[in-house]
């Protein structure tokens, strides 16, 4: 029997933007869920930090673990969620993947200087910030008064992610399970490439996939792809 497969979003995201790739997938039981302070769990404490993201992805895992693990897939910031959390309970997690995790610690930043810059003081600035800095400002010019402001109101999880990012330190190079890393070509930052082409020479046993004429948001652009990283990840895992 297949392990369960947990998919982990990024910032400023939620569960249901991996719908695309779940569709296309067959013989898969999928977890996908709105992490603690996004879209559905906006009502959960956010004080406990990137810690509360661990205990929540550790008790999700304990509810599907059948004996064997589940297998982890992140994308960007749950890419960073699923290693740290494999790292920490590698009981759990029988195989992982994590498309473009931005991890600046091990020498890659997106901000040439190396700094980081001021968060806003209004956590919903800061949302719209990131999405038209990710998305671009025509993007969020598209979205309805209705959308902009559901986007805002994710910023008080979005803050908590950036500030971990800023402080979060662990070392991949520890990985036991199959690992598995995800990076667009032509259309991504260098960063993120740089990022996992490291992972992939540096993790033991690691594979990374390409996506071809994909930028960061691979779930959304390219499903089928997607699908396909999946269900490479979940095939790899022992007894699969």
């Amino acid at each position: 029997m297949k392990p369960v497969v947990i998919l982990v979003h990024g910032s400023l995201d939620r569960g249901a933007s991996f719908s695309r790739s779940i569709l296309r997938l067959t013989d898969t039981a999928v977890v996908s869920y709105d992490r603690r302070g996004y879209q559905g769990s906006r009502g959960m404490n956010l004080t406990g930090g990137f810690r509360s993201h661990l205990d929540d992805f550790f008790a999700l895992a304990e509810a599907a673990n059948e004996g064997h693990g589940v297998v982890a897939i992140g994308h960007s910031f749950g890419g960073d969620l699923v290693q740290a959390a494999a790292l920490e309970r590698p009981d759990l997690v029988a195989a992982l993947g994590a498309y473009e995790p931005p991890m600046p610690w091990i020498g890659f930043h997106r901000h040439s200087s190396g700094s980081w810059p001021s968060l806003a003081s209004d956590p919903g600035d800061e949302a719209e910030q990131f999405f038209r800095r990710m998305v671009g400002d025509a993007a969020w010019d598209r979205l309805s008064d209705g959308l902009r402001e559901d986007r805002r109101a994710d910023g008080p999880a979005l803050v908590v992610d950036l500030s971990a990012i800023r402080t979060l330190q662990f070392d991949p190079t520890l990985l036991t399970m199959p690992s598995h890393f995800g990076s667009g070509t032509t259309k991504t930052a260098p960063h993120h490439r740089d990022t996992v082409e490291w992972l992939g020479a540096n993790v033991p046993g690691a594979r990374v996939t390409w996506f071809d004429d994909s930028g960061h948001g691979a779930h959304l652009t390219h499903p089928d792809a997607f699908a396909r990283f999946i269900e490479q990840v979940r095939d790899s895992a022992p007894g699969s």
